[in-house]
């Protein structure tokens, strides 16, 4: 049995997968940014899978210190980890930028998951056949990397499309740079019936069951044990290609260049 860590997960698909997997048998630690919310939903994984092996993680992912203190704990608490899901993710907010300006969709949907990742690294090498799943979109437009140093205003598409590429250009780096752990990139499926879907455009086009099933399948099939550095389409139902720029080596390595720099 795995153990199994996943961001945003006190609701839509990312609470659904954990109650999946936890059915499954495998230790499961949630996460969520309300700490009432957070325990309602350890309580009832618990309750309603029979699966003790439940526990929970507070940390607001627009807030980066929030990130640095939740590694904290983790670390405190969990002896390894096989398989991390960056699922949270941001489109519609009311607070639009963090305190040093940057748009929050980059901070939540790219600067979050790229500092929890760097910081949880030593934990998944504990792991055994350690994953990533990375949580991109068919909504993925070229990075204005000036959006990082907070010096160019963007509509909540451009950044969200744009974060979202982002997070897929930095999952293929991280693949080449850690030829010890499996990491995917994935489109869960367009248009989920999920809050934060319907927040953005009132509508949706399938059920959230369709992104919990690919999360499931990446995160412990078999099936996908040697995908590491690719990208799968749920939107097609295969592994597919990318923006073209998550295969340009100078953009990615400008993009990281700069995040590390916002990072530190």
């Amino acid at each position: 049995m795995k153990t199994i860590f996943i961001t945003g997960s006190t609701d839509g698909i990312g609470k659904l997968t954990a109650i999946e997997l936890a059915k499954q048998g495998h230790s499961v630690f949630v996460h969520g940014r309300n700490a009432q919310k957070l325990e309602n939903t350890i309580l009832e994984i618990q309750e309603s899978t029979g699966n003790k092996n439940t526990n929970g993680f507070l940390a607001d992912l627009s807030d980066l210190d929030s990130v640095e203190k939740m590694v904290f704990e983790i670390e405190k608490e969990v002896s390894h980890i096989d398989v991390l899901i960056n699922n949270a993710g941001v489109f519609k907010s009311k607070i639009s930028h963090n305190e040093n300006g940057i748009d929050i969709r980059f901070v939540v949907n790219y600067l979050a998951p790229f500092l929890l990742t760097k910081k949880l690294i030593p934990l998944l090498q504990k792991g055994t056949s350690p994953r990533i799943i990375n949580l991109s979109s068919a909504a993925q437009s070229s990075v204005q990397l000036e959006a990082l140093s907070n010096s160019i205003a963007l509509s909540e598409q451009e950044a969200y499309a744009e974060s979202k590429l982002a997070l897929t250009m930095w999952s293929f780096y991280l693949a080449k740079e850690y030829s010890d752990i499996n990491i995917i990139a994935v489109n869960p499926g367009s248009l989920l019936n999920t809050r934060m879907v319907q927040e953005a455009y009132g509508t949706h086009w399938a059920p959230p069951e369709k992104g919990v099933n690919i999360l499931c399948s990446l995160a412990i099939s078999d099936e996908h044990s040697n995908s590491s550095g690719k990208y799968f389409d749920n939107d097609k139902g295969i592994f597919s290609q990318a923006h073209p720029d998550a295969y340009d080596s100078n953009k990615i390595e400008e993009l990281i260049a700069i995040t590390n720099s916002v990072l530190s």
